[in-house]
């Protein structure tokens, strides 16, 4: 089997880093794979002891074929962290397997990955590979396809992230022109094309949204597991984007393999409603939002 490089972007959380660390070394194939972190420069004096802080702990990991760390002086900023990583890395290789620092990956994480970007690798409709799965509704099903792409432990193919575009305008014009919205949105579930708005305004800085409706509109596929295979703890004060908003399901990471013994098809129906209702359960209501922007002001305030 080829495996594939595993790309970790790392910020300024260490206790949430160090699990990651643990979890994917303990992923039979990580012994085999090089393991190429991005570590973010520190917003200001505040957050440069958690950096430093987080890049000793990627030095001192153990378990990869090698270790390698991009360490950024300055801070880029997630979104320009990722895409500019990603870029960096298919620019070598021909695929790979990409991780934050707040996702746990179950011990077959790696083995699902390599295995689909084998199986799939010359399959055009196929743009990536996805790991997290809510709870599944058809067990029985163990991989589908759904259509555009996912940023929660996620892989491609150098074919696959040629599609990306970082022009957040011209995706939603594009999705508004050929009147998408609706099942962008999977059927109102959830406002994406909203959130691609505010990322062409300036109003959020978010590469996934881009890499979701950059795929969804070359009408490409993402391979979903439906086996729980990635848990984000990335919930709290420290995350980016999901400050002081928790999760409302659980995840139990699969202790059994996923086995590719049927032919890759569209999401099931089942499948289709059960992951609507998370995506809806997911919406932060307006006051919270609200609340989170005002705790983070005054979080600033205080450190001046």
């Amino acid at each position: 089997m080829k495996y594939a490089p595993i790309v970790l972007f790392v910020y300024k959380r260490p206790k949430e880093t160090q699990k990651v660390l643990e979890a994917l070394s303990a992923n039979p194939e990580a012994a085999q794979s090089e393991l190429f972190v991005y570590a973010d420069g520190p917003k200001n004096e505040a957050d440069r002891e958690k950096c430093l802080e987080v890049r000793r702990l990627v030095e001192n990991c153990h378990g990869f074929a090698k270790v390698t760390i991009h360490a950024a002086e300055k801070n880029k900023g997630l979104a320009n962290s990722v895409m500019s990583g990603v870029s960096e890395m298919l620019a070598i290789f021909d695929r790979v397997i990409v991780l934050e620092d707040d996702l746990v990956a179950s011990k077959y994480f790696l083995r699902f990955m390599n295995e689909a970007l084998d199986k799939f690798e010359n399959d055009d409709n196929i743009c990536s590979i996805h790991a997290f799965s809510y709870p599944p509704a058809c067990p029985e099903v163990q991989y589908f396809l759904r259509r555009g792409a996912d940023c929660w432990g996620w892989a491609t193919w150098r074919r696959g992230w040629k599609l990306f575009s970082s022009d957040s305008r011209k995706l939603h014009e594009e999705i508004v022109k050929r009147k998408l919205s609706k099942l962008f949105d999977r059927d109102g579930a959830f406002p994406y094309t909203k959130m691609l708005k505010d990322q062409a305004d300036g109003k959020i800085d978010s590469w996934a949204i881009r890499w979701y409706a950059s795929a969804f509109l070359a009408e490409k596929y993402t391979l979903q597991s439906n086996v729980m295979l990635v848990k984000n703890i990335g919930w709290g004060n420290e995350a980016t984007h999901c400050s002081s908003h928790k999760q409302n399901y659980e995840i139990i990471l699969s202790d059994t393999p996923v086995l590719f013994d049927h032919t890759a098809e569209v999401e099931p129906a089942e499948s289709v409603k059960i992951y609507r209702h998370y995506l809806q359960m997911d919406k932060i209501p307006f006051l919270t939002r609200c609340m989170i922007k005002v705790k983070k002001i005054i979080k600033r305030l205080l450190r001046r």
